[in-house]
């Protein structure tokens, strides 16, 4: 079930802050209410009283929303919680995940839990597509899922971004996460729910999307892992995943993609969703600088221009980055021990056929 991450205060007892909209709560009251069945002992066991349910700006806390729905999808014997056409038994998720255990990559695991999705029910369709270097996960609604419709998109789209972490073990960061309907009143939460990255509403469907570049991450879980994990009522938005495994490729597929830009640590923080003091630090632990990774960016498109296009070295300084042609002939030395021109010369018999500028 959706859950936010707390935040804690600097006091020496730390307490969570309620951030979780009460409206989800109010949502599941009504699938209680749809099964016929009383969510006073639901209630009762997460701490939600009959005045915080009430209060429409309400907010809990996420081990509250926790224990509710958990709570829920066991006795209602329905982890959709009334948000389909028919019950989806408990484990039924748990389900979908074991089934993809075996493939090769997250693309592939990916599409097989959006197809096995379709098994269970045809009230929405869920499907991972890729363009341009960015990966759409997308909700498609068959049905009107009426009151329950923000708690639906928000949990599908929060489960499988979290079983995609869970599966390579590392932190997926959202480029951005858009939903069908107007912003809610909590629409706040909504940074937290889903990392911090961009929210837009009233689009045509609810969709996530990331760098495609993880869908090539091969899984990195087996059996004992799955069994574990599934120990827990509600593991897979709520596993803390290790840090993002693939920053170092991520800065360099921008670099160079996007050569003609300055790339400061500024700009390029923005990219990727995260403050420059993280991109120094997360680059840092994976064993890489910034300036290591534009100078092998630069040092790769300039050996590409000398070899494969007929470019003056002073074209081919400007097309890299640099000032002026003095800079890049220094720079090139201190990377390859020979002037750009040299180089040339020395690579010309073997040159590749040059390319159109």
């Amino acid at each position: 079930m959706p859950r936010t991450e707390t935040t804690r205060s600097a006091s020496p007892v730390s307490a969570p802050i309620a951030v979780t909209p009460v409206a989800f709560a109010r949502a599941i009251v009504t699938a209680y209410k749809r099964h016929g069945r009383d969510p006073a002992g639901a209630l009762k066991a997460a701490q939600i009283t009959p005045a915080l349910l009430k209060k429409a700006d309400g907010r809990m806390t996420a081990v509250q929303m926790e224990t509710l729905s958990a709570t829920a999808m066991q006795e209602l014997d329905d982890e959709s919680l009334s948000w389909f056409s028919r019950p989806l038994p408990w484990g039924s998720y748990g389900m979908l995940a074991r089934a993809s255990l075996t493939a090769p990559d997250l693309d592939v695991a990916l599409n097989r839990w959006c197809r096995h999705h379709g098994l269970l029910t045809g009230d929405v369709t869920i499907s991972v597509s890729v363009q341009d270097g960015v990966a759409t996960l997308a909700i498609d609604e068959h049905t009107d899922l009426g009151p329950m419709r923000e708690l639906c998109l928000v949990y599908l789209l929060r489960n499988a971004h979290g079983l995609a972490s869970w599966f390579i073990d590392s932190r997926i960061p959202l480029i951005d996460a858009a939903f069908p309907y107007k912003p809610p009143p909590h629409r706040d939460v909504y940074d937290v729910l889903f990392g911090g990255a961009p929210t837009s509403f009233a689009a045509d469907r609810a969709l996530i999307r990331f760098d495609a570049l993880y869908l090539r991450e091969p899984l990195r879980r087996d059996e004992a892992a799955m069994r574990q994990m599934l120990r827990r009522a509600l593991p897979i938005a709520v596993m803390p995943y290790r840090r993002d495994r693939l920053l170092v490729q991520r800065v360099r597929q921008i670099l160079t993609t996007r050569p003609d830009q300055p790339h400061t640590a500024d700009s390029l923080a923005r990219d990727l969703n995260m403050s420059a003091r993280t991109l120094h630090r997360q680059l840092k632990e994976e064993g890489a600088s910034l300036q290591q990774l534009k100078d092998e960016t630069r040092l790769h498109r300039a050996k590409d221009l000398l070899l494969r296009s007929g470019k003056p070295v002073k074209q081919v300084a400007a097309a890299t980055g640099f000032r002026n042609e003095k800079s890049f002939v220094r720079a090139f030395k201190g990377w390859m021990g020979v002037g750009p021109g040299e180089f040339r010369g020395a690579t010309s018999q073997h040159a590749l056929p040059h390319v159109s500028d």
